[in-house]
C-alpha cells in the first residue's frame, strides 16, 4: 500500500484547510516518525507575545494524528481522534518556530496510540508533551473513493 501512503499525504497536504489556516508544515512523514514546523505569528496570539493553547493543541493533535495515519495508511485506513492529553511545559512566544515530532507507541487493527512533543527550535526547549488515542477505519467510510487517491488509475 505504498503508492496509497503517498497518494494519501498529498491529498492531506492539499485538504489540510486546518493546517493551512495555522501555518503548518509537513516535513518528515516516515516510518521513524513525523516532523511538523510552524512559525508563530500574530496570529496564534493569545496575548501581546504569548500563543493561545488551542493553537498549541491543535497543532499537537495534528502532530499525533499524522503519525497514526502513517501506521494506518499501510492497511488503507485513515485515522480520527478518540482522545489526547497534552502538557504545556514552556509558553510559545511570538517569533518563535516550533517544531513537532509524533510517533507511534502502539498499533493495533483499529487502535493507535502515537506521542508527540514540540520544540522550541531556536532553544531546543520543550514546550509541549501529549499522548493520543486514533482510531483507524476504512478510507471508503470517509466518502473518499480509490479515483481521490489514484486519479483514476
Amino acid at each position: 500500500m505504498e503508492n496509497f501512503r503517498e497518494q494519501l499525504i498529498q491529498v492531506y497536504k492539499m485538504t489540510n484547510q486546518f493546517g493551512k489556516l495555522i501555518g503548518t508544515e509537513l516535513t518528515k512523514f516516515e516510518k521513524d516518525g513525523i516532523e511538523y514546523r510552524l512559525v508563530i505569528d500574530d496570529k496564534h496570539l493569545a496575548t501581546p507575545t504569548t500563543a493561545h493553547g488551542g493553537v498549541i493543541s491543535g497543532y499537537m493533535d495534528g502532530i499525533l494524528g499524522v503519525a497514526a495515519l502513517y501506521v494506518s495508511s499501510e492497511y488503507g485506513n485513515l485515522v480520527s481522534t478518540v482522545e489526547f492529553k497534552i502538557n504545556y511545559l514552556q509558553p510559545v512566544k511570538k517569533g518563535d518556530v516550533l517544531i513537532g515530532r509524533g510517533k507511534v507507541i502502539s498499533k493495533g487493527k483499529r487502535i493507535i496510540i502515537s506521542q508527540g512533543e514540540i520544540i522550541n527550535e531556536e532553544t531546543g526547549e520543550k514546550v509541549a508533551i501529549a499522548t493520543g488515542t486514533f482510531n483507524a477505519y476504512p478510507h471508503e467510510k470517509s466518502g473518499m473513493t480509490k479515483n481521490d487517491f489514484f486519479n483514476g488509475d
